[in-house]
């Protein structure tokens, strides 16, 4: 019987033994998308104790305590962090088969070396020892970034943002890892709502110093953060959406359907869709003449408790899978960039795993013989960042396409903490690859799945971003 957690953990033959210590282990993090706050990071801040950097917005832990029966007031109420960490340490056994359980405990032993189980006898001990090294100074993010290897952080801005913390970060040149902005417009696409949208309106146009009076001039707005943007690093933009979308107009009924939403007036669905389409067009064009590289995460049906909506407000753990009409306005959608030759490199996300399949043929359909890999199947996001995730998402990938090709892992966290979860994905990544091995299924051939392994792990992201890491 293998001891938890040990050297060789999700590692089921030789062969992922192999590939992962003598291959995956060491390659450099590129994480090109993560929702790290640039402000820590320009500050070099330091945290008080595990609590503070492992429980504060981490929404996977509040919905399994949540589940566990613990009072909202140790979860995101204002109880001790003793008391919170407590709490946690109580739900942490009924983990098990949960990737959490694997994730806290990795992070308690890369950080900390602390190869303890975190339980309710352990708690106070786990605590207090990690709380004396988060004082040192190895401990401060900045610190933590080198330590975790990490060479690239792709964090997540709105186009108002300033990039004050970025442009302070690109100054740092004792900070080896390079932290870049992504831009995330969706609050600007905000169609659904048109008091919020019109007070955010007013924000982008004082940020750009264009006068938002129709269509075109908020596109101009868009345009000039995108090139602000640009100027400071950005060469990624993300977009959340429940799902695809796809629906025609013309530049009439588009400066006809914006200026509704500047007189106060709120639009059909179908209006929306049309407007939130031919927005999401533009900027793709944006990004194909800058050679920077589009997400689109969808599948994600937010906010579902209404009630803890009001209370704790969004991204608070009540979101869950969405499901719908996929295929047809995401094959669409790229076909009408893909027509002008204005399809940016493109990444997709879907949180519900039955579209994995759906994905991995729609990609195919892009593929410009140029750019290698141009439209990718993005990893496991968020419910799929697993192991059963994993696995589902990169067959899916490998039947239908080019899994040599795949841009790899990232970790969609708001922890500094978080790394691991590459090692995590590295070990099944060998492991699947292995079983193919040890199956008679692929070569015993570790120049071949070596380098595929690198590159996986890194290599094929620095290419495909783009991204110069000096």
């Amino acid at each position: 019987m293998k001891p938890f957690l040990n050297e060789d953990f999700l590692l089921n033959s030789e062969t992922a033994v192999t590939l992962y210590h003598e291959y995956a282990k060491n390659m450099p993090i590129f994480d090109y998308h993560c929702h790290l706050p640039p402000s820590e990071i320009a500050e070099d801040k330091k945290y008080d104790n595990l609590s503070q950097i492992w429980l504060n917005g981490d929404h996977y832990k509040w919905r399994a305590m949540r589940t566990n029966g613990i009072s909202e007031s140790l979860i995101t109420g204002d109880t001790s962090d003793i008391d919170k960490f407590e709490a946690w340490a109580e739900t942490v056994p009924y983990t098990i088969g949960n990737p959490l359980y694997h994730w806290t405990h990795l992070e308690l032993q890369r950080y900390f070396g602390i190869t303890d189980i975190l339980s309710p006898s352990s708690a106070r001990y786990i605590f207090s020892k990690s709380m004396n090294s988060l004082q040192k100074d190895e401990f401060s993010v900045k610190s933590l970034l080198t330590k975790s290897n990490v060479k690239v952080v792709c964090t997540t801005d709105d186009p108002i943002d300033s990039l004050e913390h970025h442009i302070k970060i690109k100054r740092d040149r004792d900070l080896d890892t390079k932290v870049l902005p992504t831009y995330r417009p969706d609050k600007a696409l905000g169609f659904e709502n048109t008091a919020e949208l019109n007070k955010y309106l007013e924000k982008l146009s004082s940020v750009s110093g264009i006068i938002i009076t129709d269509y075109d001039s908020y596109l101009d707005a868009l345009k000039n953060r995108h090139d602000f943007f640009h100027a400071n690093g950005c060469r990624i933009s993300d977009h959340a959406l429940v799902l695809p979308i796809y629906k025609e107009s013309n530049s009439d009924e588009q400066d006809k359907l914006f200026k509704k939403i500047l007189n106060g007036n709120t639009l059909e669905s179908e209006e929306i869709v049309k407007l939130k389409t031919a927005v999401l067009q533009e900027i793709g064009k944006m990004n194909s003449k800058k050679g920077w590289t589009m997400q689109i995460h969808f599948g994600a049906m937010r906010n579902n408790n209404s009630k803890m909506y009001k209370t704790i407000g969004p991204d608070s753990g009540f979101d869950s899978i969405a499901d719908g009409e996929v295929a047809m306005p995401l094959s669409k959608f790229l076909d009408s960039l893909n027509k002008t030759d204005e399809l940016p490199k493109t990444i997709i996300y879907s949180l519900n795993p039955r579209d994995n399949y759906l994905i991995g043929t729609i990609i195919g359909n892009f593929q410009d013989g140029g750019i290698p890999g141009k439209i990718q199947f993005g990893s496991g996001w968020w419910f799929n960042d697993q192991k059963d995730g994993m696995e589902m998402q990169m067959s899916a990938l490998a039947n239908l396409g080019l899994l040599s090709r795949f841009v790899g892992m990232l970790t969609d966290s708001r922890s500094f903490l978080s790394f691991p979860r590459h090692e995590y994905f590295r070990r099944i990544l060998c492991n699947l690859i292995g079983n193919w091995v040890e199956n008679g299924e692929a070569p015993e051939d570790y120049n071949l799945l070596g380098k595929m392994v690198e590159d996986i792990s890194f290599n094929n992201a620095v290419n495909y971003f783009d991204i110069d890491l000096d």
